[in-house]
């Protein structure tokens, strides 16, 4: 059943901490509110520990990563089949195959800035969704194409940051 005053698309980008996490935030604040959300997760290398809370609350999570860290020479081709995979997840959400209120694309932006996805396809796939259905997009270097689209974009700015200081990721604080 479509919900009033749903339809549109928010990306969540720049080099700051938070991306992921307001996401979560809204897919938990959307599940609670009766809606359903698919949560679909590109290049993170394991899942990590917000999916369990999403699949408590709910939420269908899809997790297409864990194939290290992709090195200027190193070989893409495991970091495009995940991608692609991912992404005919989302075109089964997107096309109206499968049906969501919500769809969150967590790192997209990072797979269509690395070349692992074909922007334009993304795009159409984004402009051409179902009526109502609202779409996030998170990630790093969100392609201008994606910013001129969305009706809300936030840019997670990066003032003071630990890892600087040589500490490391925390499980159950930042994955």
């Amino acid at each position: 059943m479509k919900k009033a005053g749903l339809g549109l698309l928010q990306v969540y980008t720049g080099p700051g901490k938070g991306k992921t996490t307001a996401a979560v935030g809204l897919a938990v604040r959307a599940a609670s509110a009766g809606l359903t959300v698919a949560f679909i997760q590109f290049m993170k290398p394991d899942e990590s520990s917000e999916l369990q809370a999403l699949r408590n609350a709910g939420v269908t999570c899809s997790h297409f990563g864990g194939k290290g860290f992709l090195v200027p020479d190193g070989n893409p081709e495991p970091h495009i089949e995940a991608a692609k995979e991912g992404w005919e997840r989302a075109v089964s959400y997107l096309c109206g195959e499968t049906y969501t209120d919500v769809l969150i694309m967590d790192e997209l932006c990072v797979a269509l800035s690395l070349g692992l996805l074909d922007n334009a396809e993304v795009m159409t796939r984004i402009i051409e969704r179902p009526h109502g259905l609202e779409v996030v997009c998170t990630g790093r270097d969100a392609p201008p194409e994606l910013i001129a689209a969305a009706d809300l974009v936030t840019d997670m700015g990066e003032v003071k940051h630990y890892f600087k200081q040589g500490i490391k990721a925390r499980k159950g604080i930042e994955y």
